[in-house]
């Protein structure tokens, strides 16, 4: 995808010069400005509402149509924004790239609404419109989703929030999980890989509904890229910046959840088992309330313990206050998503929603004593369920004999000291 795709496409549904659509040659082609040969500029466009107020008349000059409330987020390459869409009645997050005199900057923004636009799914955020401000920003207007982040749920769970406990039980965390999963399914079915997933890129919704977010780094499976230069890392920023934003360079993504071909920078080599690594990290998050290596000072710190460092699984260990050890079959679960070698993960999302729907309904895996009489109870309650009759006779029976037993034994203890 290039400029010259994304001016096209703000040309048909808002009104650009024809001559601008056509004035970038290529990926890395610098936009048009008024000192160019050609002398076209791309015409700062504003989106008129097309509905009538209430109270106005045929008269009166159209008003803008997405009213700006505030800022949501903002990172190095944009920031989004909650608006009120005049003409629905209803609020909208405008997604603004601030870099828009940046070649690559705008390739990649337009492979975003591409991407998502072709992403229909209820776990993916839905792209509705697209356009350009008063300010020559480009932008495209998503569905808001109104609830919280995972990073957000992750902190005040780690912070021993009563409320969120008993709202997000260790089943209702992997319940998020699997909606987060089916939306990987859907994007790698159709050949894509997001290469970003982390708790502040998921939304969870006031009725529950899991939405994956900010598609910015998405790529085609295995596919080629032109990458940048060296990742750097600024010291004099916090920590939590350098190794918990998205990053572009030699390595695209963010550097406390890449995997380990991502952190090398092995382009060709991400598929969908770099995304089932970094689903993982976020799992493992999500369910210990800490980060799977720990803490890190640094991005080179961070990237050699994701290449070498074998992660702890915190078995039978309370991670965080208000909440008991983590279940050992979602800490298995999660040991095998993290393998280094992507042949040793799970080899597609369709296997982990198989098993971690297994576990969640009692049919857990067996790899441990506990996993072991986690089965043996729920495969016991199952009798239980099919011969209710015989179930009884047995109980009762094995109780009359243990009874049985228990009065022979002090009977005969008796007898021998007399």
């Amino acid at each position: 995808m290039t400029e010259d795709a994304l001016a096209k496409t703000l040309e048909a549904d808002v009104g650009l010069d024809a001559t601008v659509a056509s004035s970038a040659s290529g990926p890395h082609a610098a936009p048009s400005s008024p000192s160019s040969p050609t002398g076209a500029t791309l015409a700062a466009t504003t989106r008129p509402s097309v509905l009538p107020r209430a109270g106005s008349t045929a008269g009166d000059a159209p008003t803008e149509r997405y009213a700006k409330k505030r800022v949501l987020g903002a990172g190095g390459m944009g920031e989004v924004v909650l608006a009120e869409d005049r003409d629905i009645g209803r609020d909208v997050a405008l997604k603004y790239l601030t870099a828009s005199h940046d070649a690559s900057a705008v390739a990649r923004f337009v492979d975003e609404v591409r991407i998502v636009g072709s992403l229909e799914h209820p776990n993916i955020v839905p792209i509705h419109d697209v356009g350009r401000d008063e300010s020559d920003r480009y932008y495209f207007v998503m569905k808001h989703v109104e609830g919280e982040t995972l990073e957000s749920i992750i902190e005040k769970l780690a912070a021993g929030d009563p409320a969120h406990h008993e709202r997000y039980t260790f089943t209702a965390r992997a319940e998020i999980f699997i909606a987060l999963l089916h939306a990987l399914q859907f994007a790698h079915a159709h050949g894509y890989v997001h290469r970003d997933i982390k708790p502040a890129n998921v939304m969870v919704g006031r009725f529950g509904e899991v939405v994956l977010m900010d598609w910015g780094v998405a790529k085609r499976c295995k596919g080629p890229e032109e990458t940048g230069g060296a990742l750097e890392d600024d010291a004099s920023k916090p920590v939590h910046e350098r190794l918990f934003t998205t990053r572009r360079g030699a390595i695209v993504g963010t550097p406390a959840y890449m995997s380990p071909e991502q952190s090398r920078g092995e382009i060709e080599a991400i598929d969908e088992r770099s995304d089932i690594y970094c689903a993982c990290v976020l799992f493992y998050e999500l369910l210990t309330l800490r980060h799977y290596l720990g803490e890190r000072e640094s991005v080179a710190a961070m990237l050699r313990a994701i290449q070498s460092e074998v992660p702890r699984m915190p078995f039978n260990e309370k991670t965080g206050p208000g909440q008991s050890p983590t279940p050992a079959e979602y800490l298995h679960f999660v040991h095998r998503g993290l393998h280094k070698e992507p042949a040793e993960r799970f080899q597609n999302v369709g296997q982990m929603i198989d098993q971690l729907q297994r576990a969640i309904d009692g049919r857990v895996k067996v790899e441990c004593p506990v996993t072991f009489t986690k089965r043996s109870a729920r495969e016991i309650g199952r009798f239980v369920d099919r011969h209710p009759l015989l179930s009884m006779r047995l109980f009762f029976g094995g109780l009359f004999l243990f009874v049985a037993l228990v009065v022979w034994s002090i009977v005969t203890a008796v007898r021998l000291h007399g």
